[in-house]
């Protein structure tokens, strides 16, 4: 029988776990296949359901991109590689929120430690990987829209998360968050013909985000947004796995984890020349 190919995978993971009495936000979820095809689009809730899920779906040599931090070296304040999303992309208003281990959202180091357990091994960009072997690496999407030429986005962010408070009203703001997912999406539609590809009509969930007008009631733009992000995760681990000179490994210099084998906590983000943050090298290819 033939061995499965590696794929490109996307986790838009809750960073809370929830409580007894309340459960933890969705995580979304996309898969692609070597030619860029969605595989599965689809949600979770919890960290046990994310990991169940990406056991059915990660073969050998496949690439997860998480967009939560997965590596809390730090005690307090902000780390080194959410500091340089500031410097690399502040001008395209693009910045972190600080991470660190006294925080209470930690689902992302619960992530990790899980598909640890798994044999899954952590991609800071910077160690050899043997051929074959299953990572994970920590990704930012804003930081994947704006850092590659495909998407167009030359001055700034699109504005598809948070209101506009410079608008007068409610109505108003969702009404223009909106729109800008709504031509997020046309844009990430047409990377279809892109080298690596995102075929989004090969799902009907990721389709259904194309053909159907972007809700705005908060809790189901939420639903959609999830999924979206984890879709431009999953192209981000494309091009991770096919494109690795065309990212930059932000937190290089930051101290080694020695819970980590030895692996930094690093953030790997595509970047045009003019977002290239001193001292940070593009990731080695995988093997």
């Amino acid at each position: 029988m033939t061995a499965a190919a590696p794929r490109s995978i996307g986790v838009d993971l809750a960073w809370g776990e929830g409580t007894a009495s309340r459960p933890p936000a969705e995580t979304g979820l996309a898969v692609l296949d070597a030619d860029g095809r969605v595989l599965d689009a689809t949600w979770a809730r919890g960290v046990d359901a994310v990991h169940a899920w990406l056991r059915e779906w990660t073969t050998p040599g496949s690439v997860v991109a998480v967009d939560a931090p997965l590596l809390l070296p730090n005690a307090s304040g902000m780390r080194p590689a959410e500091r340089e999303v500031g410097r690399g992309y502040g001008r395209w208003h693009v910045s972190a929120n600080a991470s660190h281990a006294g925080m209470p959202w930690q689902a992302g180091r619960r992530l990790r430690e899980l598909l640890e357990a798994d044999g899954v091994a952590v991609d800071d960009g910077l160690a050899p990987h043997p051929a074959g072997t299953t990572t994970v690496f920590e990704c930012y999407p804003y930081t994947t829209l704006v850092g590659v030429e495909e998407l167009g986005y030359e001055d700034r962010r699109p504005r598809y998360k948070r209101p506009d408070r410079s608008l007068p009203t409610p109505a108003d703001r969702r009404a223009a968050r909106a729109v800008a997912c709504d031509d997020l999406l046309a844009r990430l539609d047409r990377l279809s013909g892109a080298t690596p590809a995102l075929d989004l009509c090969a799902h009907p969930a990721s389709a259904a985000l194309v053909d159907e007008a972007s809700p705005l009631v908060d809790r189901a733009y939420k639903h959609r947004e999830d999924l979206l992000d984890a879709l431009v995760a999953a192209w981000t681990a494309a091009l991770r796995r096919h494109a690795p000179g065309r990212l930059q490994v932000l937190g290089a210099t930051s101290e080694p984890v020695p819970e980590a084998r030895g692996r930094r906590a690093t953030i790997l983000a595509p970047a045009r020349p003019g977002q290239r943050v001193a001292g940070a090298p593009s990731p080695l290819p995988l093997a």
